[in-house]
């Protein structure tokens, strides 16, 4: 949280949408976790589908007042980041970066 702008976060598990921890309030965490499973999954789906042979570093939603950011967990597999930020007081660039950070600190 000590992003700027950082409105919430949680740490989830993707295999069940559960949530293993979270701080911070402004959204309702419980049906973001559980949606963005969804989106984790169908974005998995696709690059098997296309036979990409990578790996997801995050994937950004922009909305008109907020980014979602939504960063799979390299060093602990079935497990991501999602992290939400007030558009106007935060720095896209900077949050990636400390994003990346938090899951490098990360002792899952």
């Amino acid at each position: 949280m000590t992003i700027d702008g950082a409105l919430c976060a949680a740490l989830v598990d993707s295999g069940s949408g559960m949530i293993l921890g979270q701080v911070g309030s402004g959204v309702d965490l419980e049906v973001a976790a559980a949606g963005n499973t969804e989106v984790v999954r169908a974005k998995n789906k696709t690059m098997r589908a296309l036979g990409l042979n990578d790996t997801i570093e995050d994937i950004l939603i922009t909305l008109g007042r907020q980014y979602h950011i939504i960063r799979p967990l390299q060093k602990h597999e079935g497990l991501f980041v999602y992290l939400v930020l007030d558009k106007s007081k935060s720095n896209l660039a900077l949050a990636r970066r400390k994003t990346q950070d938090v899951e490098q600190s990360l002792a899952v």
